[in-house]
């Protein structure tokens, strides 16, 4: 049998099915049933997948070790001085990611003024900043955002 261990963003979901996409590698797997409590779009699961013979194109949860949802939410604070600087030095659409001291990561991106709104809600409705907020290990992921300056941070609890 074909397993699959990993940490998993569910990408769609519906009654009787789930379709979980791997975090590491984008790897789709497609749920034969649902688990009880069933799985909902918008969560991070980590476990491991069984292969359904014999076409084996459909997956069963065998082990569910974690099951959760990643917070995506714009802080009423501005960015940083750290990040406010890394964006000086970039051109518009530049983006620079910095590792955290401790957990996490730091996305800068220079954006047009006129855009910062659009641009926070692009990031806060991409299913991407949740699955890279899984791929990284966090808990939740904070948008600060100010002028050109867009900053996404990915931190622990």
């Amino acid at each position: 049998m074909e397993r699959t261990d990993g940490t998993f963003f569910v990408t769609e979901a519906d009654a009787d099915s789930a379709i979980l996409t791997d975090v590491a590698d984008g790897q789709v797997h497609t749920l034969a049933e649902q688990p009880d409590p069933p799985l909902e779009q918008g969560e991070v699961v980590v476990g491991t997948l069984v292969a359904e013979p014999p076409m084996t194109v459909a997956y069963t949860i065998e082990e569910l070790d974690d099951r959760r949802t990643i917070p995506v939410e714009r802080s009423s604070e501005s960015p940083t001085k750290q990040e406010r600087e890394i964006a000086a030095d970039q051109s518009v659409g530049e983006l620079t990611r910095e590792p955290r001291a401790g957990e996490g990561e730091i996305h800068v991106l220079t954006i047009p003024d006129d855009r910062t709104d659009q641009a926070v809600g692009d990031v806060l409705d991409d299913p991407q900043t949740v699955a890279r907020a899984a791929r990284l290990g966090v808990d939740r992921v904070e948008i600060r955002a100010e002028g050109s300056v867009l900053s996404v941070r990915y931190l622990p609890n």
